[in-house]
């Protein structure tokens, strides 16, 4: 196997790396925060497993010269882990809004979900601009839901999370703009410098998301 030739996929696969290694470490940092088992760090570090997982696999897409079957299965692998980790998040936001016993309702349905975007993915293209639309909806009620939560001070942590959040959604923008390019040390597109305010975001959220127990 050898590298792809391409600088700005070389940073892409470079700044996967670092994205993968940010969400394994929120996981990490959610598991040590908590003195006695909780449900609800539990549930939060299922989706910071699976970005962690798909930005690995995002790495070796990006960073290596491979051949199509393999590029289309590691493809399909990331985006199955994405639509997961997407539905996950949602489960997540029902459970610190509207309390454990809705988030645990809405489990199984959000995992259909999140299989049928995958499933829909192997059969029509673009799936990645659908995957887009569908965090930016999630991200906007998010936000305003946390930040909400932050102004009536009724979890700790939230207004954390909501500035993580507000980077996410920064990162989501970002990684339309197919023309960007710029150098810092390194040459990035639009996929890299995603990944860089993805990862801040992701430090952001975890500190929040633990902070509320």
């Amino acid at each position: 196997m050898q590298l792809n030739g391409s600088p700005t996929e070389r940073t892409t696969a470079a700044t996967d790396i670092l994205l993968s290694l940010t969400a394994a470490a929120g996981v990490v940092y959610l598991h040590g925060s908590q003195p006695s088992f909780s449900w609800r760090l539990q549930l939060w570090s299922w989706p910071l497993g699976l970005i962690a997982a798909a930005a690995a696999l995002g790495a070796l897409y990006h960073g290596l010269i491979l051949p199509g079957p393999i590029r289309r299965h590691l493809w399909q692998a990331l985006t199955l882990a994405l639509g997961i980790a997407l539905a996950l998040f949602g489960v997540g936001l029902v459970y610190d809004l509207l309390g454990p016993q809705a988030a645990r309702r809405g489990l199984l349905p959000a995992l259909v979900a999140g299989a049928a975007l995958f499933l829909v993915s192997r059969r029509y293209g673009g799936l990645f601009r659908v995957f887009i639309l569908c965090e930016g909806l999630i991200l906007a009620a998010a936000l305003a839901g946390y930040t909400g939560l932050a102004a009536l001070d009724a979890l700790e942590g939230a207004g954390w999370v909501a500035a993580g959040l507000l980077l996410s959604a920064l990162a989501a923008g970002v990684q339309t703009r197919k023309r960007l390019r710029f150098t810092w040390v390194w040459e990035f597109d639009h996929n890299g410098a995603f990944h860089l305010l993805q990862a801040a975001g992701l430090v952001l959220l975890s500190k929040g998301i633990a902070a509320g127990g």
